[in-house]
């Protein structure tokens, strides 16, 4: 699944250490979702998406 996090993580000059401590998950976990080796759940995506202010759409995109 392709998405959008660096991006959005950039814009706020967080890292994704700082990312990681606002889900609550490790910067590992972060890193794997930001390079696509890992699908966060359903509960952790919608996390995501409400901490940059957008909708799952936005953030996330299924690879063709």
């Amino acid at each position: 699944m392709k998405n959008s996090i660096r991006v959005l993580r950039a814009e706020l000059r967080w890292t994704q250490a700082d990312l990681a401590k606002e889900l609550g998950v490790s910067r590992n976990s972060v890193n794997a979702i930001e390079n696509g080796k890992y699908d966060p759940s359903l509960p952790l995506a919608f996390r995501i998406a409400r901490l940059f202010k957008r909708s799952i759409e936005d953030v996330f995109e299924e690879e063709d």
